[in-house]
């Protein structure tokens, strides 16, 4: 167990000890070489040839199931509990809402109001949990209306029922018709939102939206144990896409039950970034130490939950030491980052506050569009392959700022002080980071975020060598949707990637964000940003 202690040295851990997470402002404050503590520091040697996954490539060629279907996923995967949650809150405010109404008339002084109140949050709450035991909130129920909008009614029923004789008892008033009224209400609340929901998730339930797919890396009796515990565990939704062993002699068989094995573990990196993986299982035991720090190295930069099967291993330890799919005990080694919650928070915040930010801009940005019309002709806007989330190629949104025909759409060539290409307009918005306001409309479409690792072009190179070449893990940073602005660039590192070292802190920093993420970090960077932009230091940013 002592090699799997040492897992940081190629895992970039950089939690502080503040509830998990470090302070923005200690961070800033401290010396960038302290900051590193927990990272793979020989990782990142300047000049060190590094092994990525080739993503300009088309995906390996990989084997289809048994019964001839590709392992495939056009959908994106939708986490159940963030629908959940959801709902929950939104039956929360309505049956709140609809309680306080129906009890307004007994608050006649302070003891009535409050105790009213109390009924009032007590009767919600209580409606919420009745809800929750009889499963209503479950997928499967909420993509069944016809068989649950009536047992959801009937359970408001009972619930209001009990409630409401009980306040009558309580109050010397009658409360039957508020009864009456509680359930009608309350009913047409769980029938019109229930329905509205099925509507949107059956077609999403059909496509899998809501499976978990997962890939299985090992073979033999572990992988086995794993499928056979996964597919015996009641009510779960997962579909295992296939296998990724180096292996093959009779300890990894080409297939186990109807799994085939889709190809080596190398292979898991390209097919995960052309096809929808959720979870990777590592079926290897803990005994075979080397093996299997070898696998999660060459796994880690994938922006997925990475778990060790528990059943791997003859060492036994605490229940609460796993967490559970199913029956499946797993050890967590690496985790998605955001989480499921975090994701949507984030989302949601980077979409209003873009929508904003548009509107509070529009003028510069018509004043922006008509000096680059005015200087040089051309269109207003330059737009850019670049690497987004997972490695997939987004098309960037730019203000023009080089001369039409000198534009290098690759970045090829960095761009420099002075540089000849750039416009004299080009050279003020490139400053002051104008150019990059309609990245906005990015962030709307969802391809890019209002903070995150900056994206980089295809060919973007540090000195003479592309990025990834310098940095061994450099494809990490896109476990997370690029960012407008981020934590590396308000702390001095936006600018031309003339020297190995200004690439390497670019990814230190990108790292330590993904690592330390929460909404409150988000806010902090923002509200940084336009003070990081007084600083001249590498102003003239790589295009």
């Amino acid at each position: 167990m002592k090699a799997l202690q040492t897992m940081h040295g190629f895992s970039p851990s950089m939690r502080e000890m503040h509830g998990g997470r470090a302070a923005p402002t200690d961070r800033a404050r401290r010396p960038a070489e302290d900051q590193d503590r927990g990272l793979a520091r020989d990782a990142f040697m300047p000049g060190k040839p590094a092994a990525t996954p080739n993503v300009a490539k088309e995906g390996p060629n990989l084997r289809k199931h048994p019964d001839g279907q590709a392992n495939e996923a056009k959908t994106a995967y939708i986490a159940p509990e963030i629908i959940q949650r959801l709902v929950k809150i939104g039956d929360f405010a309505a049956l709140l809402t609809l309680a306080v109404f129906l009890t307004v008339p007994f608050m006649r002084d302070a003891y009535q109001t409050t105790l009213v109140g109390f009924f009032a949050l007590t009767l919600t709450f209580t409606t919420l949990v009745v809800l929750r035991a009889a499963g209503l909130y479950e997928i499967s129920a909420i993509t069944a209306p016809v068989r649950n909008i009536p047992k959801a009614v009937l359970l408001l029923s009972l619930v209001g029922l009990a409630g409401f004789a009980l306040l009558h008892a309580i109050l010397p008033v009658s409360g039957w018709q508020r009864l009456a009224c509680w359930t009608v209400l309350g009913g047409a609340w769980m029938a019109l939102s229930r329905t509205g929901l099925a509507l949107w998730a059956i077609p999403k339930a059909k496509a899998g939206a809501f499976r978990l797919r997962i890939a299985i890396v090992g073979g033999g009796e572990a992988a086995e144990e794993a499928i056979d515990t996964l597919e015996s565990s009641p009510g779960l939704d997962v579909e295992i896409v296939g296998l990724f062993d180096d292996r093959h002699d009779e300890r990894s068989p080409e297939h186990i039950r109807r799994y085939r094995k889709l190809g080596r573990i190398a292979d898991l990196n390209d097919y995960a970034r052309h096809n929808r993986v959720d979870l990777v299982i590592v079926a290897i035991p803990l005994s075979a130490e080397e093996r299997l720090l070898h696998i999660l190295k060459r796994l880690w930069e994938l922006p997925v939950d990475i778990r060790i099967s528990g059943q791997a291993s003859r060492l036994k330890l605490s229940p609460r030491a796993y967490d559970y799919l199913g029956n499946l005990p797993l050890l967590a080694v690496f985790d998605k980052p955001l989480g499921t919650w975090g994701w949507f928070v984030k989302e949601v915040f980077d979409r209003v506050v873009a929508a904003l930010l548009l509107i509070l801009f529009a003028p510069v940005m018509a004043a922006v569009a008509l000096a680059i019309k005015l200087e040089s002709p051309g269109p207003v806007l330059f737009r850019q392959k670049r690497y987004g989330f997972n490695n997939e190629l987004i098309e960037v949104y730019k203000f023009r700022s080089m001369y039409v025909d000198r534009c290098d759409a690759n970045a090829s060539r960095l761009v420099t002080k002075d540089d000849p290409r750039v416009t004299r307009v080009g050279r003020f918005i490139r400053k002051t980071s104008l150019d990059e306001l309609p990245q906005l409309f990015n962030v709307l479409k969802g391809e890019l975020s209002l903070v995150g690792p900056r994206p980089h072009a295809t060919q973007a190179k540090a000195a003479d060598a592309l990025y990834q070449e310098v940095v061994d893990g450099y494809f990490a940073r896109h476990k997370v949707k690029p960012g407008i602005t981020g934590w590396a660039q308000i702390n001095g590192w936006r600018g031309e990637t003339d020297t190995y070292e200004k690439i390497i802190n670019r990814v230190k920093y990108d790292l330590e964000y993904i690592e330390n993420w929460s909404i409150w970090f988000d806010i902090y960077i923002l509200l940084m940003t336009p003070i990081a932009l007084f600083s001249r230091k590498n102003a003239e940013h790589a295009y």
